[in-house]
């Protein structure tokens, strides 16, 4: 985990700063938030997803983190505490030039971002993201790069969830210097396959395979 020290001493300062115990702080190697954007878009959709994803992966793999995920706007200093923030939604999404400048400063120094469709969000996400990497075009990862391999297997790329268009699902990604900045999860619904099991009756396999896939990307993001 090359950058999971940096961002563990973050969250150890502002346990500090918060008054926590020391006990409390270090119980978990970090936490994860959802980001709260602009646009009247339902940011806050699918709240079921990160507590289970963290659920799934605190019990599957030796990383700990914090039960529930916190909630971030694009421009406060505090993203800067969390190693991977996540963005979802169906609709209407903006940034001010104010918060995707505090995004650009985040991403480029170590941050990482996932944005996962929920179908409708794409149209306002890829405008979106021109405010915070101009230079930058999002590009689909090969089924080889090794987000699809980091702790399970996926030779196939992305799984299915859920249909809309009848599209394959892709995985896009911004990469700065190198370094994939912002892995965008297109057609997947993977956040609906975290959700718990009533709300989409989904069958137990799709689940599982959404969940691993999701494990897959915050343990990537923590490790490169």
């Amino acid at each position: 985990m090359k950058r999971v020290l940096w961002f563990f001493m973050l969250v150890l300062a502002f346990a500090a700063a918060q008054g926590q115990t020391g006990s409390t702080a270090q119980r978990y190697h970090f936490r994860i938030a959802k980001i709260k954007y602009g646009g009247g878009g339902d940011w806050y959709s699918n709240p079921t997803s990160l507590p289970n994803l963290i659920e799934f992966i605190n019990q599957n793999t030796t990383v700990r983190i914090a039960p529930a995920e916190d909630v971030v706007e694009p421009g406060s200093p505090q993203i800067f505490q969390y190693p991977y923030v996540y963005i979802t939604g169906h609709g209407n999404i903006t940034f001010t030039d104010a918060e995707a400048s505090n995004l650009r400063a985040y991403l480029i120094s170590g941050g990482f971002l996932h944005i996962d469709d929920n179908y409708g969000l794409d149209k306002y996400v890829r405008k979106e993201m021109k405010k915070v990497f101009p230079e930058l075009e999002f590009v689909e990862l090969p089924f080889l790069h090794k987000i699809y391999q980091q702790h399970f297997l996926f030779d196939k790329g992305l799984p299915k969830v859920h249909e809309h268009d009848g599209k394959s699902p892709q995985g896009y990604a911004l990469i700065w210097e190198g370094r994939v900045v912002c892995f965008y999860s297109y057609e997947c619904d993977l956040g609906d396959g975290w959700e718990d099991p009533q709300v989409h009756n989904d069958p137990p396999e799709v689940r599982r395979k959404a969940l691993e896939m999701g494990t897959n990307i915050v343990l990537w993001a923590i490790d490169n």
